[in-house]
């Protein structure tokens, strides 16, 4: 299992503190492979780009216009997190519905 978040969100820590045998995958450093973004973008579509994050106000509205896909490569901040990969199926934020399909209370 992978969390793809940054090592700076409450939210990813919280992830990763739940979940300690999961391996953890800042994407400022790291990125998010191009196949694991190709599959959470067919699962997700645009809820993938998180439009309330102080990155997306910082944007131009050309920059707005921009394809997800160019958006995450350019700014991998704007990922909603965390990203959560177990075998086959992913899991995108840290609600109680994805808390408890991953069985943690």
């Amino acid at each position: 299992m992978e969390i793809y978040g940054l090592k700076t969100c409450d939210t990813c820590r919280k992830a990763v503190k739940a979940l300690p045998a999961a391996r953890f995958v800042d994407v400022r450093a790291e990125g998010v492979p191009s196949t694991v973004m190709a599959a959470a973008r067919t699962q997700f579509g645009d809820a993938l780009v998180n439009t309330r994050s102080t990155t997306w106000r910082g944007l131009s509205e050309d920059e707005r216009a921009q394809s997800a896909v160019v958006l995450l490569a350019d700014h991998p901040t704007l990922m909603k997190r965390p990203l959560i990969v177990a075998g086959d199926t992913m899991y995108l934020g840290w609600t109680k519905d994805v808390q408890s399909d991953l069985g943690v209370s």
